[in-house]
C-alpha cells in the first residue's frame, strides 16, 4: 500500500456529505416487489417497498464457544449453526439474507411474505433445539448456546451502498424499522425463543395455525406478552411484542406449516373448548394490546399485511 494522503481523504467525504444534505435523492416506490439486482450504486436513487418481513436470528454465547475445543471443531460449530439457518431461510424462498458473523438476517416482500417468513422464523426455532442437543451431547461442557429469533415488518428503502467499481465491497443498506426491529426483537429472546413486534402479531392474531397448538402438548395458547426493549423513543405499541417458546410439533407441523403457506387461516378440526382456552386472558392484558393495536393500525392508516 502506498502512502495515504489522509487530509486529502478527509476533505473529500466531507464534500461528499454536503452534496448527499444539499439535495433529497430519488426515491421509486415498488409497491411490494424489489430487485436487488437492479439496485443502483452511483446513482443517488432509492427504492421503496410498501412492507417487507424481517426474520433476524443469532447465536446466544457465541464469542464464548470454542473454549476446550480445537479451532476445526469452532468452524464446524458455526458451519453447522449458521449454515443450517442460511439454508432455512433459503428453503422459504427468502428474497434476500445475509450473514453476520454468529447472525444470519433474511428479508421477504411480494406474495405470502408474511407467511413465508413467520414459517421460516419457526423453523429456525425448531432447528435450535436439535443443534444444540447434538452439540451438547459433543461437547457438554460448552457455554449454553442456541438462536434467538425475532420477527419485524415494516415499509422499506434500500439502495446499494460501497465502492463503486468493486462488487465485492458493495451491499444492500436497509433503511427502515423492519431489519432493525427484527434484531432488538432477537435480542430480547432467549435461546429457542422467538419474539415478534407488535405490527407482526397484529397480522398474525388472527391465524389459528399460528396462535393455537395442535393440543399434543397439553395447553393451547402458545404465546406470551413480552416488551421489546431499545425500540426508538415513543414506539411503545411496537414494543408491545409477543414470545413464542414452542417449536414445530413432530406430528403436525409439516401439515400446519404447509397451511400457512397456502394461506389458510381457519383450522377446521380446533374445538370450542380449545380455542376457548387458547384466548382466555386477564381483562388488563385484553386492554392493553387492543391499545397498542389500534395505535400501529392508526400510524399506519388501517394498512393491514397483506
Amino acid at each position: 500500500m502506498s502512502d495515504l494522503n489522509l487530509h486529502h481523504l478527509l476533505a473529500s467525504l466531507s464534500t461528499n456529505v454536503k452534496t448527499e444534505l444539499a439535495s433529497t435523492p430519488d426515491v421509486l416506490d415498488k409497491g411490494h416487489d424489489l430487485d436487488i439486482d437492479t439496485l443502483p450504486i452511483e446513482a443517488r436513487r432509492w427504492h421503496r417497498a410498501t412492507e417487507v418481513v424481517a426474520v433476524f436470528a443469532d447465536l446466544k454465547n457465541s464469542s464464548r464457544l470454542g473454549t476446550g475445543i480445537h479451532a476445526s471443531s469452532t468452524a464446524s460449530v458455526y458451519e453447522a449453526a449458521v449454515g443450517g439457518l442460511v439454508r432455512v431461510y433459503d428453503s422459504f424462498d427468502a428474497d434476500y439474507l445475509d450473514i453476520q458473523g454468529d447472525a444470519a438476517f433474511a428479508v421477504f416482500w411480494g406474495r405470502r411474505r408474511l407467511e413465508r417468513g413467520m414459517c421460516a422464523a419457526i423453523t429456525a426455532r425448531t432447528f435450535s433445539s436439535d443443534l444444540t442437543d447434538q452439540l451438547e451431547q459433543k461437547w457438554p461442557e460448552q457455554p449454553e448456546t442456541g438462536f434467538r429469533v425475532g420477527v419485524a415488518a415494516s415499509a422499506i428503502l434500500v439502495k446499494r451502498v460501497g465502492t463503486p467499481r468493486n462488487p465485492s465491497q458493495q451491499a444492500p443498506v436497509w433503511a427502515g424499522r423492519a431489519v432493525n426491529y427484527a434484531s432488538k426483537a432477537a435480542a430480547t429472546a432467549d435461546r429457542h425463543e422467538l419474539v415478534v413486534t407488535g405490527t407482526v402479531w397484529d397480522a398474525i392474531a388472527d391465524n389459528e395455525y399460528l396462535t393455537i397448538s395442535c393440543g399434543c402438548g397439553g395447553a393451547m395458547s402458545l404465546w406470551a406478552d413480552v416488551t421489546i426493549e431499545r425500540l426508538r423513543d415513543g414506539d411503545d405499541a411496537e414494543a408491545a411484542g409477543r414470545l413464542l417458546k414452542s417449536r414445530w410439533c413432530p406430528t403436525h407441523g409439516e401439515a400446519f406449516c404447509n397451511a400457512i403457506l397456502s394461506g389458510e387461516t381457519i383450522r377446521p378440526e380446533r374445538s370450542l373448548a380449545a380455542l376457548s382456552e387458547s384466548v382466555q386472558k386477564s381483562q388488563y392484558q385484553i386492554a392493553s394490546r387492543a391499545k397498542a393495536a389500534h395505535e400501529r393500525a392508526r400510524r399506519r392508516g388501517l394498512r393491514r399485511i397483506a
